[in-house]
């Protein structure tokens, strides 16, 4: 296991595509639920325990070796709307492409073969974890600090909002990521024999809404 890899797959200005999605905070803001540091909190707080938990589950899977195409089919599974299912799979071929320049690893080729228009972002960052040598809890970490630091990131855009006060958000939440990250890792385990259908499957209405009514809004800043 390399600390390093960790940091250079979890940095910000790792060229996957991450930078162009507000993780559902740009529909959100329109409508009123963010509007301030508190009420980010909140909605960092919601997708962390829905969103985030199944993306942790998902990726911890991969990086066991749970198959990609099942894991793929029930990211498709827990994902209903597919303004979010297009996102993830864009993000997915980018972070692929990304992953494959960084580790070369037989995995990340066959994958890309598989899926020539993007397997589900999760999963990738799963089999990219696992091509650096690292661990389920630190894919699980990864795609949970993916799940908050893009929404807090664009609020900075979005609101004029203070960077440090988007950054305390998301120290306050550490915490209760470490203790959802551990949950994902846990029901990826059992997904080793249970399946994976058996991995959390926890839902934010509100986020599949938004993301199709953004989808086909005519100005945005953000891709979703």
């Amino acid at each position: 296991m390399s600390r390093a890899a960790l940091l250079v797959l979890a940095d910000g200005r790792f060229p996957a595509g991450g930078h162009a999605h507000s993780g559902g905070a740009e529909a959100a803001v329109k409508a009123g639920r963010v509007t301030d540091a508190a009420t980010l909190e909140h909605f960092c707080r919601g997708r962390l325990h829905t969103t985030g938990l199944v993306a942790a589950s998902l990726a911890a899977a991969a990086v066991l070796g749970i198959p990609a195409r099942e894991l793929d089919a029930a990211a498709d599974a827990r994902t209903p709307s597919p303004a979010l299912r297009t996102a993830a799979r864009r993000l997915g071929r980018q972070l692929v492409r990304a992953a494959r320049a960084t580790w070369p690893s037989p995995e990340l080729d066959d994958l890309a073969r598989q899926f020539p228009k993007g397997a589900h972002q999760p999963v990738v960052l799963g089999l990219t974890a696992r091509a650096a040598g690292l661990e389920p809890l630190d894919a699980a970490h990864c795609a949970l600090y993916e799940s908050v630091s893009g929404p807090a990131t664009a609020t900075v855009r979005l609101l004029s909002l203070d960077p440090f006060d988007a950054t305390g958000v998301l120290a306050r939440l550490t915490p209760e990521l470490d203790r959802v990250a551990d949950r994902a890792v846990e029901a990826a385990r059992r997904a080793l024999t249970e399946g994976a259908d058996d991995l959390p499957a926890e839902s934010a209405p509100l986020l599949e809404i938004g993301a199709q009514a953004h989808a086909a809004w005519p100005v945005r800043l953000f891709a979703s």
